[in-house]
């Protein structure tokens, strides 16, 4: 008897500024899965408007009861979830509670792993204490802005300085502060993105990039992503718009490469993930590694860092794809 596919979800979209950018992942990772194995569906979800891309060029609502929709008279459900939001709600546990309700099973981590990944700052309180370098920094809220001085900041953390949005997708809302004079302003820009922003301290050195991935039997770190750009830091425009260089694999010593693999997959198992994430480190000129952010649903376009990584480690995305959602159902 042949085996019936998998039905899976790439769910898309969010209430974030990266909202486009989470399609053209979806795009990605849908040219990525095997077809002669999976049924794959594209998910848009945007505030309460959630609907499935079918086939035929036509749309279907997503019944938010089970994950369900119908497709030529009948109602489809879902075996597995592969979540590439980029920011609110599928970045930050919100939607990885809704699966659970509904008892599907996805690519991320659990709810607590996934709100806390989202706080830059929360995470990096939480990860100094199994000490891994991370740089220092002050929280703001809004509202409560009055509680931090200006001279405070710059006798804290110096200038220059970051001013980035706490809990949000790390491409809108950040600034590069040289000065006393650009704080109100870039903390006025970052909370139009967050009700919370992180001050953070600038650290010099190479910015990488590495993806790593686990299931029952086998742990994979890859190659590592080294970013280099003429912009003030990695912003939007780096990002998204080819304004940086990318050297995969990055070039970093080899004892530094064994450094920052192993501390790739130690945070990886500090914080129980699941599927593949992304770490951002800066590699000071004294060798010291520095955490910058963990990302949990990175970018899946072609030219992405982990389809990026996942070529230099001689691997293939349609496989990779495969073992995180058959260690799901192992």
């Amino acid at each position: 008897m042949k085996q019936l596919k998998r039905n899976i979800a790439i769910v898309c979209g969010g209430d974030s500024s990266e909202h486009d950018v989470s399609l053209r992942s979806a795009q990605g990772l849908y040219s990525f899965f095997d077809k002669e194995r999976y049924k794959v569906y594209i998910v848009d979800i945007k505030g309460q408007d959630w609907h499935v891309d079918l086939p035929d060029g036509t749309t279907a609502r997503i019944d938010r009861n089970d994950f369900s929709f119908v497709e030529n008279g009948k109602v489809r459900l879902f075996d597995y979830a592969y979540i590439t939001i980029h920011g609110t709600p599928g970045e930050n546990g919100i939607l990885q509670g809704y699966f659970d309700l509904v008892d599907i099973p996805y690519s991320t981590s659990g709810v607590l792993v996934e709100a806390m990944t989202f706080d830059k700052f929360v995470l990096n309180q939480y990860l100094r204490g199994y000490g891994v370098s991370v740089a220092d920094s002050l929280l703001i809220r809004q509202g409560y802005e009055q509680l931090v001085s200006d001279d405070e900041i710059e006798q804290r953390i110096g200038m220059p300085c970051f001013v980035k949005p706490a809990t949000d997708g790390s491409s809108f809302g950040v600034s590069k502060v040289k000065n006393k004079d650009q704080l109100a302003p870039a903390i006025r820009k970052a909370m139009l993105e967050s009700d919370s922003i992180m001050v953070e301290q600038y650290l010099e050195g190479t910015e990488i990039s590495i993806g790593v991935y686990k299931t029952h039997d086998k742990s994979v770190v890859l190659p590592a992503t080294e970013v280099v750009t003429n912009n003030e830091f990695f912003d939007y425009d780096a990002k998204y718009n080819g304004q940086v260089q990318e050297i995969t694999p990055a070039r970093l010593s080899d004892d530094v490469t064994r450094r920052v693999r192993e501390i790739t997959s130690h945070i990886y198992d500090i914080l129980h993930c699941n599927g593949i994430i992304r770490i951002d480190f800066i590699i000071s000129k004294d060798g010291k590694i520095n955490m910058l952010e963990v990302n949990t649903t990175p970018g899946m376009t072609p030219t992405s860092f982990i389809p990026q990584q996942v070529k230099a480690a001689g691997l293939e995305m349609k496989d990779v794809l495969t073992d995180i959602v058959e260690n799901q159902f192992a």
